[in-house]
């Protein structure tokens, strides 16, 4: 398994270099498109496996809106398709067979709920691109995310011993939060220090140090989802690493964070 983790990210990193560096945009954009509907999948899989299909590929149109209107510069659009995306799994149970029952309204939520936890905050990393220097703020937040991740674990599982939340997952420890926010911070530092795209200031520090509580937060959140549903990995599309989600778990939390952060700056 820890080889499979180290296999996929040697083969993974260079490709997202790429892509995100010079690769045309458009490509990007339809590899964050695609992210985004294999983890709303994902998320249904682990909330509703037995959801309707109607139901699915609802919220999959509705993330296809979310980046259509971002991508052709109707921004202004996104609320009335987050109103619909809230309204259709309504609509749609109104033809449903049977007589209403009290888990419709549950479903309805997870229904609703998943394009905006897995699709909004890969479309504001597509708004984070559009900005001047986007792809060197999107390189700086997954350096600090990824950063972080790498020393949780290798310093939880070399020093942990008092549990973070055992009640959701069990092997995160203390240590390994503390060394996560250190690996994020030395990371998030390194890279204003080799592309200067933010002044090194107490800003920029405390920048860094949300985006990796945030990303651990994201991280025992997806735990919490998995946990309640008795499921350990979202999926198996990336080897050693389960599924997308797994992987981007972090970055759902984190990406809000600095996009509010560059709108204000």
């Amino acid at each position: 398994m820890h080889l499979k983790r180290w296999l996929t990210a040697l083969v993974g990193v260079p490709a997202l270099i790429l892509v995100i560096g010079p690769g045309p945009r458009w490509v990007l954009y339809a590899i964050l498109l695609a992210a985004a509907v294999v983890a709303l999948l994902e998320f249904y899989r682990i909330t509703e496996p037995e959801l309707p299909a109607i139901f699915r590929w609802s919220g999959v149109g509705s993330v296809c809106a979310f980046f259509a209107a971002v991508y052709f510069r109707h921004v202004l659009l996104l609320p009335a398709i987050a109103a619909l995306t809230a309204f259709a799994p309504m609509v749609c149970h109104l033809w449903i067979p049977g007589q209403p029952a009290a888990d419709w309204t549950a479903r309805i939520g997870r229904i609703c709920w998943g394009p905006f936890y897995a699709g909004i905050p890969l479309v504001l990393l597509m708004l984070i691109d559009m900005r001047p220097s986007g792809n060197l703020w999107i390189f700086f937040l997954l350096t600090v995310v990824f950063a972080g991740d790498t020393f949780a674990y290798y310093v939880g599982k070399g020093f942990g011993k008092r549990k973070l939340n055992e009640r959701i997952s069990p092997g995160k420890t203390w240590a390994g939060a503390v060394g996560g926010a250190a690996g994020s911070l030395i990371g998030g530092i390194l890279f204003i220090r080799i592309f200067p795209i933010h002044p090194l200031n107490l800003s920029a520090v405390i920048l860094t140090l949300v985006l990796a509580a945030a990303g651990q937060v994201g991280d025992l959140a997806e735990s919490l989802l998995k946990r309640s549903h008795g499921i350990k990995d979202s999926g198996a599309i990336l080897p050693g690493h389960g599924g997308l989600l797994d992987r981007i778990d972090a970055l759902i939390f984190a990406i809000p964070i600095l996009y509010g952060y560059l709108y204000f700056y």
